[in-house]
């Protein structure tokens, strides 16, 4: 009789953003990225430290894994080549055909091998490639704890895929149909990418940037050029080749033609100054990605009918196009996960393997969980490497200790508990300022963070005060949607207004993280301002801080004040 998995391992390896999620009877014993462990950024190697922490904490060995579901297809990667041939009856696509049918022929191979190697690690282990789309789409669905849902994934690319729209079922056992799908290379996530490689930035790293650069920015100067290159459809869109050629998955190809820099600007080198012509472009690529967006977004309420909508894939890392969705009011609520890219593939990934079983085991410890990772309290603190740090034990009062501090002026950082899911700091690996300091952005980006000026910083407030300063009207717990403001907001902290007249909210219940919600209830008991900002624990270009060296790392050769590790006040 076929044995059904009950210690499935879901990996996203060799890509970038390598991460590690373990279910064991259905239940998700932890999920953490490999960077936060590694140190480095956007890691694509086998995540063997979060592999590790995951088997250790489950006190098992890799003979005890029955199954290892991978976020990826290499079938589906063939099956593209004979399209990428058809190519070559276009004159505007024809000098890519060729390139293209090897390039997604060579990564099918490659995943192929990635796939017998993975084999060969866990012997005991059946290894099953899941769809892209699909491991997306159960991440969002589950994670969102609802019942039934329409499931919006916007990425780069899956295997073929780039969007997809899908209906979920189910609770205890979560199920996704698809209903309808974009192939490549139609791709909002190409796109956003290649102009932000354009703008002098990091293509999957620094499309964040862009997207607060946007806010400085005229849209109409290239509006036309941005309607015609990204034309929406009755059921989604389409790209111009002429001003995005299709993409090769080989090197020495370029994501934007010599006609799209005819008609914008030369591509920036990062030691260039910024220009009226960048800002441009960055608006007007911001305001054409929230308008296919939101037009996505009327398509899934069509097609499912929900009145819930699920939005998984790195587009939906872009937090103005999900705040304008919910001002559309297309949906009664909208959801994003807490890892809405890649990384967070691994969850779903598993999830596939562990439904496809048809086991009656239910799945538990997703739905509306965020600090899925390591967690080191009760660790001895050895600040010998740091001889220029102090440190001091805090009694029963440190919500209020911190909150005293921050009221005062202090830049600290926060350590604590198991570390966040996704890109976001959510309260467990943070950094914390009062937003009521003058200077305290210019501070923070120019000392603390060593970032551009013009980066916004997110607040956080309590969720049963939020409508008092945000018009979002919904919770947001994981930082991953923007907000309009009250009179209040502007009239008292405008520090957490960008120029756009949004911020980037998250909403923090005394359930999902009490210490977070005590510290700030008790600094709005100072201020009369129960808000604070909140941004991650790291510099540019440095992944969020995972383990305690890395926090101490971060506070030693950066501007912070302060850093509470786990009930230890740190100064210099």
């Amino acid at each position: 009789m076929k044995r059904t998995p009950s210690v499935i391992l879901g990996l996203c390896s060799y890509t970038h953003d390598s991460s590690a999620a373990l279910l064991v009877d259905g239940e998700l014993v932890g999920f953490v990225e490999e960077e936060r462990l590694s140190e480095q950024k956007h890691t694509k190697l086998y995540p063997v430290r979060a592999v590790g922490w995951l088997l250790d904490q489950a006190k098992l060995s890799a003979t005890d894994v029955d199954a290892v579901a991978y976020n990826f297809q290499p079938g589906r990667y063939l099956a593209e080549s004979p399209a990428a041939l058809r190519m070559a009856l276009s004159p505007t696509t024809r000098d890519r055909s060729l390139a293209r049918a090897h390039g997604f022929a060579k990564v099918a191979l490659r995943t192929r091998r990635r796939l017998r190697v993975l084999g060969s690690q866990f012997p005991s282990a059946r290894v099953t490639p899941v769809l892209h789309h699909r491991a997306h789409q159960l991440t969002a669905f589950a994670a969102s704890g609802w019942e039934e849902a329409a499931v919006l994934v916007v990425d780069s690319l899956g295997e073929r895929q780039t969007t997809t729209i899908a209906h979920g079922h189910g609770i205890q056992r979560p199920r996704v149909s698809t209903l309808e799908a974009i192939n490549d290379p139609a791709s909002l996530g190409y796109v956003y990418g290649a102009v932000t490689e354009h703008l002098g930035w990091r293509r999957g790293d620094e499309e964040g940037t862009v997207m607060a650069l946007a806010a400085l920015g005229d849209p109409a100067r290239f509006r036309h050029l941005f309607t015609t290159a990204v034309r929406t459809t009755g059921t989604g869109f389409r790209i111009h080749p002429g001003y995005f050629p299709a993409r090769t998955l080989t090197s020495g190809y370029p994501r934007t033609s010599r006609r799209f820099v005819a008609e914008t600007c030369p591509e920036r080198h990062p030691s260039e100054p910024l220009t009226e012509a960048h800002r441009d472009l960055a608006a007007a690529l911001q305001e054409r990605t929230e308008q296919v967006m939101v037009h996505l977004a009327r398509r899934a309420r069509v097609l499912t009918g929900s009145r819930r909508l699920c939005v998984g894939g790195g587009v939906a890392t872009n937090c103005v196009s999900i705040g304008k969705i919910i001002e559309a009011d297309i949906f009664d609520e909208v959801f994003v996960p807490p890892a809405p890219g890649d990384a967070g593939t691994a969850i779903g990934a598993a999830l596939a393997v562990h439904v496809d079983a048809r086991t009656p085991r239910r799945v538990a410890g997703i739905a509306r969980h965020c600090y899925l990772g390591p967690s080191f309290e009760d660790q001895p603190l050895d600040l010998t490497p740091w001889p220029g740090l102090r440190q001091k034990s805090l009694g029963i009062e440190t919500a209020e200790f911190l909150a005293d501090q921050l009221a005062h002026g202090v830049i600290a950082g926060l350590f604590q508990g198991g570390v966040e899911a996704g890109p976001r700091a959510l309260g467990n690996r943070s950094i914390l300022a009062s937003p009521l300091e003058t200077g305290v952005v210019e501070r923070l980006n120019a000392t603390v963070k060593f970032r551009e000026p013009f980066r916004p910083f997110a607040p956080m407030v309590p969720a049963e005060r939020a409508a008092e300063f945000f018009t979002l009207g919904q919770p947001a717990p994981y930082m991953s949607m923007a907000s309009g403001v009250t009179d209040l907001t502007r009239e008292r902290v405008p520090a957490i207004v960008h120029a756009n007249g949004t911020s980037r909210l998250q909403t923090v219940t005394r359930s999902q993280n009490p210490f977070m919600h005590a510290v700030l209830t008790a600094f709005g008991r100072r201020t009369g301002i129960p808000v604070l900002i909140n941004t991650s624990l790291n510099v540019k270009g440095k992944p969020i801080c995972g383990t305690p060296e890395m926090a101490l790392d971060c506070l030693a050769h950066s501007g912070l004040d302060a850093l509470l590790l786990e009930g230890r006040w740190i100064t210099k």
